[in-house]
């Protein structure tokens, strides 16, 4: 047995000997992280937060064991639960910063680590204060520490500069009519009920809802994993009541000079004001209304305040102007957005199920050449696919019965067993989302935002 191994197994024992020694148990875990075993290190810390749930060093540690496996997801989902609120935590700070530079967000890395040797100077690290380029700075330039935010800002590593007299004007949004209504959209039927309540009623019943001093306006903000339906959904959402539609992607507000994308959103809202009733959808919503504790431009809070200011309808009245956001990262949106009057309507869009895949194949599958496809059959091997992931598994169908017709030179029709074979092939896309989500869930549930995923998961 060699030295470190001797070692670990006499932690073990004085473990057995003393099993509520919190400090005994991380130096344990710590232990198997220098010898470079991280799944083992994971296992023990999960382990160790059943009886220690509250403790913030073991779940930077499990964070830290996670970061070293590559689980980049799974460390930062319980990484931004520590350093959120009043008690942020020095060590799962520098994580953080770790976790950001590897993801190439060098600006957000450096605030992270001054954030946290302004909590606890001990916790400095000079090899990540190299990888982030502190220390380098001229005498003449300010520290990457602020300083300058007021003139120029350094995000990703660029600097984005202000613009006086820019005269690029606001970009303004394509209104459409969609022609698609809910009966286009397979399955998802309590998500179209709680749609149905919240935006449908509102305009069909527009009487009504006066009588009582109700105003026709809102948001709802949908969440789950891509390729779920929730962008084919709000299309649907404004076909149902015959609106218009316009669709807000990120590249449709952000703009490099300071003070544009806050002009820019503006005039989208402004926009679907002029076309009301009109359904407002904004795609990938976490992007321009992330969490304001976790930015430290001022550019990026400016952002954030205006859409909260176009959802209030402070300059302007709402009425007739339906919002509907999408995320896959609800984490990442400003608890503000979630307030009565904005997104204060937040609903979980899962993976569909059985019933809802069946009406899915059915719609990939019409107008194509098929031979009594059982779509039971298939909806039951697709456990956890989700629209998308089943929309892959027709094409690649049809592109191997393509490549067999070009070959044979004679085209035959789709069957259960091509689709069946072709099923065996695709990985569902939901598995890494719900990997992410279940460290929210579990984590940071305050206020039951996240019960639709413990719910989902079976977890109690």
């Amino acid at each position: 047995m060699s030295d470190s191994e001797a070692a670990l197994e006499a932690l073990r024992v004085a473990m057995r000997l003393a099993p509520h020694s919190l400090d005994l148990a991380e130096h344990f875990g710590k232990t198997l992280m220098t010898m470079l075993r991280y799944g083992e290190a994971e296992q023990h810390f999960k382990d160790m937060l059943t009886r220690y749930p509250d403790s913030r060093s073991i779940k930077t540690l499990l964070a830290d064991a996670y970061y070293r496996q590559d689980k980049n997801s799974h460390a930062l989902a319980i990484v931004e639960t520590l350093i959120s609120g009043p008690s942020t935590y020095a060590p799962a700070l520098i994580l953080h910063s770790r976790l950001m530079y590897r993801a190439g967000e060098v600006s957000r890395a450096v605030s992270s680590y001054k954030q946290a040797i302004d909590l606890d100077d001990e916790v400095a690290d000079e090899q990540l204060e190299g990888l982030l380029g502190i220390g380098s700075w001229s005498s003449d330039d300010e520290s990457p520490f602020g300083g300058r935010e007021d003139e120029n800002e350094v995000v990703d590593g660029r600097i984005r500069l202000t613009s006086e007299g820019d005269d690029t004007g606001p970009s303004q949004g394509k209104v459409e009519r969609p022609k698609i209504k809910f009966a286009d959209v397979g399955g998802m039927t309590k998500v179209k009920e709680q749609i149905e309540v919240k935006i449908i009623h509102p305009l069909t019943h527009a009487e009504m809802y006066a009588a009582y001093g109700k105003k026709v306006g809102g948001g709802i903000l949908m969440y789950g994993p891509p390729g779920c339906g929730k962008t084919h959904l709000a299309r649907a959402t404004a076909g149902e009541v015959d609106a218009r539609y316009m669709s807000i992607g990120i590249n449709d507000v952000l703009d490099m000079w300071i003070g544009n994308s806050e002009r820019n959103l503006h005039s989208l809202f402004e926009e679907a004001r002029r076309n009301r009733p009109c359904v407002l959808f904004f795609d990938e919503v976490d992007a321009l209304g992330a969490s304001r504790s976790d930015m430290r431009q001022s550019a990026g809070r400016h952002l954030v305040n205006q859409f909260l200011s176009e959802l209030d309808g402070v300059e302007s009245d709402n009425e007739g102007v339906l919002i509907l956001g999408a995320t896959n990262a609800p984490w990442h949106v400003d608890a503000a957005f979630r307030r009565p009057g904005r997104f204060d309507q937040v609903i979980f869009v899962p993976p569909p199920d059985q019933e809802a895949r069946v009406e899915i194949v059915k719609l990939l599958i019409e107008g194509k050449p098929t031979l009594d496809v059982d779509c039971q059959a298939i909806a039951k091997k697709s456990r956890e696919f989700s629209g998308a992931d089943l929309q892959a598994v027709v094409d690649r169908a049809v592109e191997t019965k393509l490549q067999e017709a070009v070959k044979t030179g004679k085209p035959t029709p789709l069957t259960t067993k091509d689709l069946l074979a072709t099923l065996k092939t695709v990985k569902p896309s939901t598995k890494e989302w719900f990997a992410t989500a279940r460290n929210h869930a579990v984590y940071a549930n305050q206020g039951g935002t996240y019960d639709d995923i413990l719910e989902y998961l079976k977890i109690k």
